[in-house]
């Protein structure tokens, strides 16, 4: 397991010393170096104007797509600069062709917010949404997604991480199976990007989406897609403007190559200089490296929890990440947020429509959340326990 300098990973997060913040898969704390870079193109862009700082900072906004290249291991063509990452999703979700009858494969831990689009594809389109049974660790059930893969299967769908658990599901898996059906695979890794490394090519997916503001420690509204050249080209957007696609003689227009097609003009050009920044920092650190701590410190926190009187983990998977879910007997999840928020604690809640299949299967209804990174510590898990038994006897 490769050492961190976690000295150096807190100075660079200042807040980290006023607050002990478990809520790195909802928003994680920026460090300087992302700050510093969204703070400074606003104040060009106070300074020179908005067009102006655009062209003055051309070099930046680039450097989002080299960095995601690196990131993702694919080429700077078959990355686009999205608003958030349902947005990067939907873009692509809602331009493979479906037809009444066609089915779309997805895995019972699926997000909320997908589950919606493929309802709406349901009713709209015709088709037949199929939720791959899980293994008993929780996760899709590849033999039983091989099983079902057939002429009518046109898309695989797949949240990597849910919302609302720890486990992983294995992306690398079912893209071998995509790949040998010759079937699309769209790849809704939220939580896994900044928190664990994402080689599209091993994974073998067609299309993967994501945030900046999780793991990957950059800011909001911003989010990044990757679309696999071949796989983008064969694909018209739901939504065109002049920046995704080129007027024409004839009255006709062509759409631009590569991912670039999803992308829209109006940006939020800060956010996007201060997430090449956020990703160049991230690789700085090493993304296994990262997983390594993360993946441990979560450990750490499920077997504190798993000792308390009325505490229950509710994560699942046989490889789990750095997201911990629980509930207690004692309070609900929404007092303990409260209790420990004044307290100077960042948690979140997840609520039941987050993981609306899977927590329907468990008989769960909302939980807590706390989601660790690399930059948090062992005494900040032993003092998040001390903290939680207090808030459960207030």
């Amino acid at each position: 397991m490769a050492s961190l300098d976690i000295a150096r990973a807190r100075a660079d997060t200042p807040a980290a010393e006023n607050l002990l913040h478990f809520n790195n898969a909802g928003a994680s704390l920026m460090p300087l170096a992302v700050s510093a870079t969204l703070h400074e193109y606003l104040r060009a862009e106070e300074n020179f104007g908005g067009y102006e700082t655009a062209e003055r900072e051309a070099a930046a906004l680039d450097n989002f797509y080299r960095q995601a290249a690196r990131l993702f291991n694919c080429d700077t063509g078959e990355i686009a600069f999205m608003e958030n990452a349902t947005r990067a999703w939907d873009m692509v979700f809602y331009a493979v062709p479906i037809k009444p009858g066609d089915r779309i494969l997805t895995t019972v831990s699926e997000y909320g917010s997908n589950v919606i689009a493929y309802r709406q594809r349901a009713r709209r389109d015709g088709a037949e949404v199929v939720v791959v049974p899980d293994d008993r660790h929780g996760r899709i059930d590849t033999a039983a997604l091989a099983n079902l893969v057939d002429e009518r299967v046109k898309l695989i769908s797949l949240s990597h991480i849910p919302t609302g658990g720890g486990l992983v599901n294995p992306a690398a898996e079912v893209g071998k199976i995509a790949r040998a059906a010759g079937v699309p695979f769209l790849l809704d890794s939220c939580q896994g990007a900044g928190q664990m490394p994402l080689d599209v090519r091993a994974i073998g997916c067609d299309a993967l989406s994501g945030t900046g503001r999780k793991y990957l420690r950059g800011p909001r509204g911003t989010g990044f897609l990757y679309a696999r050249r071949e796989f983008a080209e064969q694909l018209e957007p739901p939504f065109l403007d002049t920046h995704a696609a080129q007027l024409v003689d004839g009255g006709g227009y062509q759409p631009l190559p590569g991912a670039r097609r999803f992308e829209n003009w109006e940006q939020n050009l800060a956010g996007k200089a201060a997430l090449g920044a956020a990703m160049e920092y991230a690789l700085g650190w090493g993304l296994g490296a990262i997983r390594d701590r993360v993946y441990k410190l979560a450990a750490q926190l499920r077997g504190e929890l798993a000792k308390m009187d009325g505490v229950t983990v509710t994560d699942q998977g046989m490889e789990q990440c750095g997201i911990v879910t629980f509930t207690a007997e004692q309070k609900s999840p929404g007092v303990i947020k409260e209790s420990l928020g004044r307290r100077a604690i960042n948690i979140s809640v997840v609520h039941r429509w987050g993981t609306p299949w899977s927590y329907a299967n468990r008989g769960l209804g909302d939980v807590a959340r706390a989601s660790v990174h690399y930059y948090n510590t062992e005494g900040e898990v032993e003092g998040f326990i001390s903290a939680l038994e207090e808030a459960l006897k207030d």
